[in-house]
């Protein structure tokens, strides 16, 4: 990611996993982030930020892609 952002950048690990597990998961090891979850057909803002994960979730909830810093 970036040598500027402090701690864990991304989550592999969760993809799969209950969008709300993932957002206590990420912020329990990274409590420098802010996780928000992001519904399907939903757009973020696109400006980098070193204290935000976006966590993309399916239908069902569950994470789609790889939790990372930006």
């Amino acid at each position: 990611m970036s040598d500027e952002c402090k701690g864990k950048e991304s989550w592999p690990e969760l993809v799969g996993v209950p969008g709300n597990v993932a957002v206590a998961t990420i912020e329990r090891e990274n409590p420098l982030v802010n996780a928000i979850i992001l519904q399907p057909r939903t757009f973020p803002i696109l400006d980098f930020r070193c204290d935000r994960v976006w966590v993309y979730v399916d239908g069902n909830g569950n994470v789609r892609r790889v939790p990372m810093i930006g």
